[in-house]
């Protein structure tokens, strides 16, 4: 089993257990009511999360093929929430091109607050025994900007979003590191430092909205201790030893030269899908949304069993997304032209996208965090210029250029 192999494992894992959510066993909670979601809800949800798949297999590859011999680990769920925040402040092209690239579900125009606000319902709903799930959400604004109400309370209807005013502009230094133990404290420390030094002031960003996940779930049936080996595993470097879960039986499917089995988690709301590609395949292998789609379907179908040899892992990964998301087709959300006038009239482009998550699988179960950031970027003529210092007034006459009055404020409390 190569490294990428274990990568491309990794893309279904991600997707998998970020946009199912995040949970843990370490409490015993009272039994949540079943979330009711009506015909057209639960047909809309399956629409995003096909898109949401889509979406995060993309991302996953665009990353995986930059650096095709390291581990990479994402979350779609996460990263298509903060994305789906700004994309209730958007309008006409700048909309069109955000929608095109998360592969947001046709004829959704409208109707996006309530269709995102019932697939976070039905997120935090598999917070219960055996698995543990949280998710903030937050938009961050300057107070010296003007933020629509309306954009407001669509993300406090979508994503449970609750505006706070931070000195983005005036103090970038103080609101990154209040933003930082925020995403924090949301991912239970796994991401502690989300936002690095001069994020905030290079673009100066005047929005910051942020997403926070926590997932510990425990498996339906943990692996044995007792049966954890080292094995050779063959990285595209060549060999190197890992521990491997050896345990079974899991359900198995085949499609299209790819392997994958699924293991449950307690509940059976959440499970892992582990996806081999086809033999002799090089490089980073990351499969389509209709093979991976194809895979789900035969998993769900399937009455072969197997036993399975999985790797432990642990990993992480922080990532600056600007150029993956331009590349992919929108370019136009951070540029001059992008249109965001649904959060502001002050409003210009996003200036970063910040993506950072965690996975460590083991024998008992799956912890995994995400976190992203998104900036955005007031205009030009809105960026606030502070006079905290000594300056010069000319009252004059615009037609002529005749000075009428002059002077040097030197203290204004004087």
């Amino acid at each position: 089993m190569t490294n990428m192999r274990r990568i491309a494992a990794l893309t279904t894992i991600a997707v998998s257990a970020a946009a199912a959510g995040c949970g843990s066993a370490t409490r015993t909670q009272p039994a949540r009511p079943p979330v009711v979601l009506t015909a057209s809800q639960v047909a809309a949800l399956r629409g995003f999360g096909t898109g949401d798949t889509a979406f995060g297999l993309n991302v996953l590859a665009a990353l995986c093929a930059t650096e095709p011999g390291s581990n990479t680990v994402i979350s779609p769920v996460s990263l298509a929430t903060g994305l789906d925040m700004a994309y209730l402040g958007a309008r006409g092209p700048t909309a069109a091109a955000l929608a095109s690239v998360l592969h947001l579900p046709a004829g959704a125009s409208g109707r996006e607050a309530a269709a995102f606000g019932a697939r976070s319902a039905l997120l935090r709903s598999l917070d219960r025994p055996g698995v543990t799930f949280t998710a903030s959400n937050r938009i961050w604004a300057d107070p010296s900007l003007v933020t629509r109400r309306g954009f407001v309370a669509a993300l406090r209807a979508a994503e449970q979003a609750g505006l706070t005013d931070l000195p983005l502009l005036s103090r970038p230094e103080q609101s990154r590191r209040r933003i930082n133990a925020a995403v924090a404290a949301g991912t239970r420390g796994h991401i502690p430092h989300p936002l690095k030094p001069g994020a905030l002031s290079q673009p100066p960003a005047g929005w910051v909205l942020t997403d926070a996940l926590y997932l510990n779930a425990r498996w339906k049936e943990p692996f044995n201790h007792a049966l954890t080996a080292r094995g050779s595993f063959r990285a595209a470097g060549g060999p190197v030893t890992a521990s491997f879960m050896r345990g079974g039986a899991f359900s198995v499917t085949r499609t299209h030269g790819w392997t994958a089995v699924a293991l449950p988690y307690k509940g059976g709301r959440l499970s892992m899908l582990a996806a081999l590609p086809p033999a002799g395949g090089t490089g980073c292998q990351v499969p389509d949304a209709a093979t991976a789609g194809a895979l789900a379907s035969g998993l769900a179908a399937s009455k072969t069993l197997t036993d399975v040899a999985l790797p432990k892992v642990r990993m992480a990964s922080s990532e600056s997304l600007k150029d993956v998301l331009t590349k992919l087709g929108m370019g136009v959300a951070f540029s001059n032209g992008a249109d965001f006038t649904g959060v502001s009239a002050q409003a210009c482009c996003i200036g970063f996208v910040q993506h950072a998550a965690t996975l460590a699988i083991a024998e008992k179960g799956t912890v995994a965090s995400a976190a992203t950031s998104i900036g955005m970027e007031p205009t030009a003529a809105h960026i606030v210029l502070s006079f905290d210092r000594p300056y010069l007034l000319t009252l004059r006459d615009s037609r002529t250029g005749e000075p009428l009055m002059m002077a040097w404020v030197a203290n204004p409390a004087s």
